[in-house]
């Protein structure tokens, strides 16, 4: 039995030296993905050889590390260099960004060649160092060697990291500037294996990457495809299982559409577990160099005159709040608070300045250019950016997009209605340019009843239906109505005419799938939207002021009024982020659409698209009930 083991040992021996295998000592700190990164190997091959580290990775262990099908060929590199430095007298007015834009360096050099700036502003006639650079181009060496791909028609980055078997996370870490659409003709770095090397991709196919505490039931829900069905596409996971970051071959008609259940509000605060300090960053448009901080008259009647300011400084007390309610539970914060001034400039001086590889999360701009710019900055280092008070125009993967889209907030609507035991009859109440939502619910309501508004002799909409058009539309019992209008005399019109017909035993609902302005002002009568019982789908409800609650309790004693829904939103959205944090340890695993959670005004539950972010999916369905707007159930 000796002579075997020893037989097996040798042959053992002589394969691994036959296949120039290395063996790696774990140290503290290191991961899977890292020691892959170190060798050019992938998370996978590595798992292959050691599967005990699959379900633990300790110092000291010793790996086995096949060799790697990468090539090791010099790439040219960029590099700035200071040669020197000029001295410049400072002018009336000048700042230090303006110097920085006129020498083309940042802020920040400016200051590291002229210390005295770190704590004194600039001043007329003083003498600075500006520091001159050039750029050096060389070539360099490294372990983990790249090579220059051209994206070819219909492929995305699902299809790019499956063909080079890695994560789209490594894949968007290589391409730091990536888009986050490719377009054929991009020219990407990727793994420099051979041609051979590459996995065919095929048109006929989708690819899917593989999320934290994703089983086969998960994906099964998320993707409607069986275990059976992904084990036939991607034959390796019979083998290995699977894994984080794994691209997966998915037929080509798979969408996202994980059906969202009911399911319980989760507390966070009961589960806590990760007490580490976050460091988070805000980013709003203070205007700071608009405000003349000696004057305390005129800052008042600015902050009173700017809509925008105001909404900016009551977000931020909602945010200070939070930080305050989450140290309670102990939960510490380190907050950078950033002022963008609403501008493009600005944000690109913010990401050269500082370092935000190691926060746990970003919360803003509020700029749509300014946001999207900042998000692509931060996802190679998978920073999650907050989108607050914005709805972004691309929603990377590092994105947390907290306004649910219109669509679902409609489907919300329609899905209560048909939840509803007690519905009798239903009526589409529409202008001409919303003929086609009128005939998308009447899809959902087949049998409904529609009624359009009027045209004028040249056909256009001329904003109103007759009385007789409701004649023997009511009976006795219930009716929901919907109207779909973006004019406010029209809504009015309506309103009016329905609140005169809802009597004795005839009940008219109210319902529309988009709450607009033209159901608010002097025109619409508030009396009538709760007599018709008024519903619509919103992003949030107003705080119930009959229940204790101390957010709204220690505004109203600092403030003297009540929160406003800036104010309630700042805080709703940062602690929120700070029990996901705390409760796991990263964002994106705290992210699962299993957790819905709920606060004072606003309620959150992520859901990960199939090609980018996180995007809330609590919708609320509120109603006028006694002149108040509350949660219909």
């Amino acid at each position: 039995m000796k002579n075997i083991f020893a037989i097996i040992l040798v042959l053992f021996t002589v394969t691994i030296s036959a296949q120039n295998y290395k063996e790696h000592k774990v140290k503290i700190g290191e991961t899977i993905e890292g020691i892959a990164r170190q060798y050019m190997v992938t998370p996978f091959d590595i798992y292959a050889l050691n599967p005990d580290a699959k379900s633990s990775l300790k110092p000291n262990m010793v790996l086995v590390i096949p060799d790697s099908i990468v090539k090791n060929q010099p790439l040219k590199e960029e590099t700035r260099e200071l040669t020197g430095y000029k001295t410049h007298k400072v002018k009336r007015k000048e700042t230090l960004f303006g110097l920085a834009k006129k020498y083309n360096i940042t802020e920040e050099e400016i200051k590291k060649a002229n210390r005295f700036l770190y704590s004194e502003n600039l001043k007329k006639g003083k003498k600075i160092r500006i520091p001159k650079y050039r750029t050096v181009t060389y070539k360099k060496s490294y372990t983990n060697t790249l090579k220059k791909y051209t994206v070819l028609p219909k492929e995305g980055k699902w299809r790019i990291a499956y063909k080079f078997g890695i994560p789209v996370a490594e894949l968007e870490r290589l391409n730091p500037q990536m888009n986050a659409v490719i377009q054929p003709g991009d020219v990407l770095n990727v793994p420099n294996i051979s041609d051979e090397e590459e996995k065919i991709v095929t048109d006929s196919l989708n690819y899917y990457e593989v999320l934290p505490k994703e089983g086969f039931y998960r994906l099964n829900k998320k993707l409607g495809v069986t275990q059976e069905e992904l084990e036939a596409l991607n034959p390796e996971l019979k083998e290995e299982g699977l894994k984080v970051g794994m691209v997966l071959k998915v037929p080509a008609n798979t969408k996202n559409s994980e059906a969202l259940d009911e399911v319980e509000t989760t507390r966070l605060d009961s589960n806590l577990k990760n007490f580490k300090t976050k460091k988070l960053a805000l980013m709003l448009p203070y205007r700071l160099e608009r405000i003349d901080t000696d004057s305390v008259e005129e800052t008042k009647e600015m902050i009173k005159s700017s809509r925008l300011l105001s909404v900016v400084l009551d977000f931020h007390v909602g945010v200070r709040m939070a930080l305050d309610s989450a140290k309670q539970l102990g939960v510490s914060t380190d907050l950078k608070v950033l002022d963008t001034r609403y501008q493009a400039s600005t944000i690109r001086n913010l990401l050269d300045e500082n370092d935000f590889s190691d926060y746990d999360a970003v919360i803003g701009p509020m700029k749509e250019d300014c946001f999207e710019r900042v998000a692509a900055a931060l996802k190679g280092d998978k920073v999650p950016v907050i989108a607050a008070m914005t709805m972004p125009k691309e929603v990377y993967n590092n994105v947390f997009q907290t306004i649910p889209e219109d669509k679902l907030l409609r489907k919300a609507m329609i899905d209560f209605v048909k939840a509803d035991s007690t519905m009798n009859r239903i009526v589409i109440i529409a202008d001409q340019s919303n003929r086609s939502k009128s005939a998308k619910l009447l899809e959902e309501f087949p049998k409904a009843r529609q009624i359009f508004s009027k045209t004028d002799k040249d056909g256009q909409d001329a904003f109103y239906i007759y009385p007789q058009d409701l004649v023997n539309v009511f009976n006795e019992g219930k009716t929901i109505v919907f109207l779909e209008t973006q004019s406010n005399p029209f809504a009015s019109s309506v309103i009016s005419m329905l609140n005169g017909l809802a009597v004795n035993e005839t009940e008219i609902v109210l319902m529309t799938l988009d709450k607009n302005k033209a159901f608010e002002g002097k025109n619409i009568d508030n009396y009538h939207l709760s007599n018709l019982k008024f519903h619509y789908p919103s992003v949030n409800k107003d705080f119930d002021d009959s229940r204790s609650n101390g957010f709204v309790s220690n505004y109203k004693k600092e403030y003297g009024v009540s929160p406003s829904k800036y104010a309630t939103r700042g805080f709703d959205i940062t602690l929120d982020l700070l029990l996901r944090l705390a409760s796991e340890d990263n964002l994106y695993e705290a992210a699962g659409s299993e957790i819905e959670t709920e606060y004072i005004e606003n309620k959150f539950r992520y859901n990960k698209s199939l090609f980018g972010g996180y995007i809330n999916e609590a919708v609320y369905i509120v109603k006028y009930d006694n002149l108040r707007i509350v949660e219909a159930k």
